[in-house]
């Protein structure tokens, strides 16, 4: 499915307690004013987390939110929005239905304990607690209502004026309820073991999924589906045939933070499929309202959304009464008629990357929105530096990549290590930290590449590695602190890149010095970094440590070993680590796109990060490895010519100024 660019995702779960609901609703101004903000999509709801519905419905009229003063607002919604070439996927709720749950218990997720299952929010357990987060199984009769209720959305609103149907909140859970333990006992499931009630749930809800499409598109075939548990990772990637499309639901000033965007969205863009990414003009999450995202926010959030392949969705929440609210569509207007304008150098663009990051998110079942801590510090890193990656999985194809990354905690079965092995024989370069290329048992390394033998646990923690004039050779030759403990590793044919140094001794009650750990004793230890040929080692837990910690000779020893293994990247450039930068490739169009953005968040808040100013730079001077010979630089879409040269293959190009987002399209 090739998605829109320009899209909202509308917000209405509105209380019953509430009497006035779309009283001053007009159709016309509401189409009227998104499309003068440059939307040319909007997500608009049949039914809410409080239950009710906001159409005529003809199979549950009781349903209909008592206070609704416009019957047909959705089928209104729909039919102005459609005048303007507005497309409006249908929302309708999962997992969370406040009336459901509460008229029918049975239906209800059950811990092993027998307590109701509230999903990720307060009050769980607490019966006077607001909120509508108890959590209803799809295992049950719910499946049936939930079907009934969208056929009746079809019904009402006719199948050809229903361009989507978003469901939301469908996620795996673990339920001990009648149903499922009834089906985990008939499919050779445990239903007294943790691990074997998730994997019961996750192949139930995948197979829900495909139900539910297979459902859906017997109504309407063109129609596009998506399920939403706030993340995308490997294991929703399991059921993407159930899928038309990606929408990562990623609020940086919400839940999610400025990370997690970009950490997931570097694995979705490797499946096929296109991509949608939601941020809020609100100024924290979702319900926050007559709150205001500083526009300096919402714009890198939306450039950065280009910059990295994805399209642009902005959450919005349509007040009780009906009428859209003008000064928030200026605030989106200014940012979308920007983004409006770039579109033409990010249709059907795709990543250009040197490097795999590789993850194995999805082995963990069960979880909805967690980036690993090794993924999160590697990406971090990575961006630090320019380099450009994605994050891959066993599925990906990953000989189009000159690097596998495989950070801190990627043990491998008989089939991985294989697999890893013959890519490093073909050609390929490996670096890997820690417990990464051991084998499931933990006791000994799968991947013959690494050239190396497992010997426990190092003994000392923290130990000290002590740069040397290829690694860490912009760090003062002394000791540099590891703070998480390592791997004790023997070589086969790996050589000794960079040697630890011990401490006196490990502080315990009884021998401890200072506050924090003990220094060194000045005495080299065991191998710290280690190369055999193509594959390069470190055995500490790298990028976890600068997740947790942030220590800049991390960074530095990362980028020497990977300058090692890559003398020529794709790009390089002389900017702040604050700079992000990502190249694309427009086959079609016989181009390049650089993406050059500059907004510092700040968390200066107890809660959240902001971005309330944008920071210009100036001269900032690139290199860039590209296949093809470029004939021309411009700035887009100002069209400005940007003098370049070559110097061995490599282009060099001053960027004149970065003021927020700067486009540079280089043609060949």
């Amino acid at each position: 499915m090739d998605l829109r660019f320009r899209q909202i995702h509308l917000d209405f779960h509105t209380s019953e307690k509430i009497s006035t609901v779309a009283g001053r609703f007009n159709a016309e101004q509401f189409a009227d004013t998104l499309k003068k903000a440059y939307v040319n999509s909007v997500t608009c709801f049949s039914r809410c987390h409080h239950g009710l519905l906001y159409y005529d419905s003809k199979r549950f009229p009781e349903l209909v939110h008592p206070g609704l003063k416009e019957r047909n607002l959705l089928e209104r919604q729909i039919a102005a929005c459609h005048k303007q070439n507005i497309r409006v996927p249908i929302y309708t709720t999962v997992q969370w239905d406040y009336h459901a749950s509460t008229k029918h218990p049975e239906w209800v997720c059950l811990n092993r304990d027998g307590s109701l299952v509230y999903y990720c929010r307060e009050g769980a357990g607490d019966l006077y607690k607001p909120g509508f987060y108890r959590t209803l199984c799809v295992n049950t009769g719910y499946r049936d209502y939930l079907k009934a209720q969208i056929a009746d959305v079809f019904t009402c609103v006719a199948p050809e004026n229903v361009d989507g149907i978003f469901l939301d909140i469908v996620s795996v859970v673990d339920c001990s309820c009648q149903h499922c333990v009834v089906g985990m006992l008939k499919n050779g499931y445990d239903p007294e073991n943790r691990t074997q009630r998730l994997l019961y749930a996750k192949g139930m809800m995948d197979e829900f999924k495909r139900d539910m499409t297979r459902f859906i598109h017997v109504l309407e075939p063109g129609a596009s589906v998506f399920y939403n548990c706030g993340h995308i990772n490997p294991s929703a990637v399991d059921a993407q045939d159930a899928y038309t499309h990606w929408e990562l639901e990623s609020l940086p000033s919400g839940d999610w933070g400025y990370s997690h965007f970009v950490n997931t969205i570097r694995y979705a863009r490797t499946t096929g499929f296109d991509c949608l990414a939601h941020t809020g003009k609100f100024h924290t999450s979702w319900g926050d309202f007559h709150s205001f995202k500083n526009k300096e926010a919402l714009q890198y959030e939306c450039m950065r959304m280009l910059a990295y392949n994805s399209k642009c969705l902005i959450g919005d929440q349509l007040e009780p009464d009906g009428m859209i609210s003008q000064p928030v569509y200026d605030l989106i207007g200014s940012v979308y008629q920007e983004v409006a304008e770039k579109e033409p150098w990010c249709i059907g663009a795709k990543a250009l990357c040197d490097i795999a990051l590789f993850t194995q998110e999805g082995l963990n079942v069960g979880t909805c929105g967690c980036v690993p801590d090794e993924i999160n510090g590697a990406c971090t890193m990575l961006d630090e530096l320019g380099l450009q990656f994605d994050i891959v999985d066993r599925r990906t194809d990953w000989h189009k990549y000159r690097l596998l990354i495989l950070p801190d905690t990627i043990v491998c079965d008989d089939e991985l290590a294989a697999r890893i092995d013959a890519y490093a024989a073909g050609g390929g370069k490996v670096l890997a930290s820690c417990r990464s290329g051991l084998n499931r048992n933990q006791d000994a390394f799968a991947l013959a590449c690494l050239g190396i033998q497992y010997s426990g646990q190092a003994p000392y923690s923290p130990d000290f590695l002590l740069p040397t004039d290829t690694v860490g050779k912009n760090l003062p030759k002394t000791e540099h602190v590891m703070y998480q403990p390592g791997m004790l590793v023997g070589q086969i044919t790996a050589e000794t890149l960079v040697y630890t140094y011990t401490p006196y001794f490990n502080r315990t009650w009884d021998h401890f010095c200072s506050h924090k750990h003990t220094p060194s004793s000045h005495q080299q230890g065991y191998p710290g970094i280690l190369r055999n040929g193509p594959c390069i080692y470190f055995i500490h837990p790298v990028f976890g440590i600068y997740q947790k910690n942030h220590p800049k000779w991390c960074k530095e020893l990362v980028n020497d070993v990977i300058r090692l293994l890559l003398p020529e990247v794709i790009l390089e450039h002389d900017g702040p680590s604050t700079l992000v930068a990502t190249v694309n490739h427009q086959e079609l169009e016989k181009r390049y796109v650089l993406h050059l953005l500059h907004y510092i968040p700040v968390k200066a808040s107890a809660d959240m990060f902001t971005i309330e100013d944008v920071i210009p730079l100036y001269h900032i001077s690139c290199r860039l490895n590209l296949p093809q010979e470029i004939k021309s630089i411009m700035t887009v879409p100002a069209g400005l010519k940007i003098p370049f040269r070559y110097e061995k293959q490599t282009i060099h190009v001053t960027v004149p100024e970065i003021h927020g987002h700067c486009m540079l399209e280089l043609n060949y």
